[in-house]
């Protein structure tokens, strides 16, 4: 499993990824995309979500957060950013360094 990575995703938002190695996983719905981040969890380190997928699996993605692989992380999708990416980021930088040192609001 050394620094193996994959993407999970709609197909527009994947396929840059696909381009540079990255392994990647095209889902449907939400629920596909949990089942596909279940499986990828056994064979990868670094597993990016888009946000479209990770917000409706946010309780099931807080399992990541237990054990030090694989580190799940959300990116944006290919539309349009809701701004959640940047919210998570506020509070999870927050929650390990207590201090917001990026955004500063």
């Amino acid at each position: 499993m050394t620094g193996k990575m994959a993407i999970v995703g709609d197909g527009d938002s994947i396929m840059v990824f696909k381009a540079a190695g990255v392994a990647t996983f095209a889902a449907s719905d939400a629920r596909n995309a949990r089942e596909l981040i279940r499986k990828a969890a056994r064979d990868y380190q670094i597993i990016f979500v888009t946000e479209e997928f990770y917000r409706p699996n946010e309780e099931y993605m807080k399992r990541f957060d237990e054990e030090p692989y694989p580190v799940v992380l959300m990116i944006p999708s290919a539309g349009e950013s809701t701004g959640y990416g940047d919210d998570l980021l506020k509070s999870e930088m927050e929650r390990a360094l207590g201090v917001d040192i990026l955004f500063n609001k």
